[in-house]
């Protein structure tokens, strides 16, 4: 017998895309039903794909819904998987965890929600495939995965877990364990979830985040959908991804060494811009551009960030209306030059008066609250672009920089 599954995690249905609904509100717009795409076209994969069944790994919401409308939309999608006959295994993750929810949802008999109290097994007798799994309770730390039972012998076993592993992927530590704990249960295919960059991890047996449904901030970039598990005669023998998101993101670090101008610049970013636009296939784009190398440009383009962050805004919107500069980033530097060509504003010694402020105890204590002031006002998925150590250790040069290209 031959079948296929689909393995998905990490829907997180109807989480915002902030950082865009802080810099263009009708760009935000036109991105924000991106996750819901994303999770009909997972449904309408799984229909015309004619897959067995669909496993969802945790975090199908980004946590209790601000109005009803978010589960409806879920109960009404996963709604057309059972009209087509195929059933659906949910094992809830950290953001949608049993005591992080105050509703719950009338879901189709098709539908197998994993208890949070133990790990239980449901079987599909047609495919002799034994699923195993357990729901968070809460966004809990501790033991969880030595409560999985044990497999099913002659059966396809499939383990269904919400984990961030060793903790070694940049994502908090939930249901912690490594790859050997896994094994040991002698499962063939671990279904992750958490984790947000797709990864086989192993494939003996085949332990698969297959990353989220849709990127939400600049730090997921490319591609983003699920998993396709083809099964022949009780073994898997083969596993990929394919693409579900209703929009993209890209960080593109572009190279201006050896660019004269600004004009070369510019023309340099409209080119790589157009490449990735070409490689959305027509999705929404929201693209950071991060300029790097040792130019002669450095202190203007410090300078004139936010002038050429519009210019290449107006450009990027040229290809599409959903193509949108989320930020520029300058981060060249000044080509090492001899004392004797420096100009009488460059021969001031900025460095060591910059270094005076910014040693100074008070002037530290005022940024660091200023900082923090902004952290407060700012959703959780910007806080990493605010770490005070990388501020203070960026800001001599940086003004440097600035005050050099405004006085020329």
């Amino acid at each position: 017998m031959r079948f296929t599954f689909i393995h998905a995690a990490d829907l997180h249905i109807d989480s915002p895309f902030a950082g865009l609904r802080l810099k263009d509100k009708d760009v935000a717009r036109r991105f924000a039903d991106a996750g819901r795409r994303a999770v009909l076209a997972l449904v309408e994969e799984a229909v015309t794909s004619k897959a067995a069944f669909l496993i969802i790994a945790g975090d199908v919401f980004d946590g209790d819904w601000k109005d009803v409308t978010t589960g409806l939309f879920f109960v009404r999608a996963i709604s057309a998987l059972h009209r087509a006959g195929i059933p659906t295994f949910i094992a809830k993750g950290n953001h949608d965890a049993d005591s992080l929810m105050s509703r719950d949802l009338p879901y189709p008999d098709s539908v197998n929600v994993f208890p949070s109290d133990r790990a239980t097994s449901a079987t599909l007798d047609a495919y002799r495939v034994a699923l195993h799994g357990r729901s968070f309770p809460n966004r809990l730390t501790g033991e969880f995965v030595e409560t999985y039972p044990a497999r099913h012998d002659g059966w396809l076993n499939i383990g269904v877990l919400h984990t961030s592993l060793d903790g070694t992927r940049g994502h908090d530590g939930y249901a912690p364990c490594t790859i050997d704990d896994l094994r040991r249960f002698g499962y063939d295919y671990w279904a992750l979830g958490h984790v947000h960059a797709a990864e086989i991890i192993s494939r003996d047996p085949w332990i698969v985040f297959p990353g989220n449904l849709q990127g939400r901030n600049v730090r997921e970039t490319g591609a983003k959908g699920a998993m396709r598990v083809t099964v022949d005669d009780g073994r898997i023998v083969d596993v990929s991804p394919f693409a579900l998101d209703g929009a993209r993101w890209a960080h593109l670090a572009i190279d201006i060494s050896d660019a004269g101008r600004e004009e070369d610049v510019v023309a340099r970013i409209t080119t790589t811009l157009a490449g990735a636009h070409h490689q959305a296939e027509g999705r929404p784009l929201a693209v950071r551009v991060t300029l790097i190398g040792a130019t002669q440009l450095h202190n203007q383009l410090v300078a004139r960030r936010e002038t050429l962050e519009d210019d290449i805004r107006a450009r990027a919107l040229q290809f599409a209306d959903d193509c949108w500069i989320e930020q520029l980033k300058i981060k060249t530097a000044p080509p090492p030059r001899p004392a004797a060509a420096l100009s009488s504003i460059e021969s001031l010694d900025l460095d060591q008066l910059l270094a005076t402020a910014t040693e100074d105890p008070e002037f530290s204590l005022l940024l660091a609250d200023l900082i923090e002031t902004i952290k407060a006002r700012l959703p959780i998925e910007l806080h990493d672009d605010l770490l005070a150590a990388d501020l203070l250790k960026s800001l001599p040069s940086e003004a440097r920089a600035l005050l050099t290209g405004a006085l020329s």
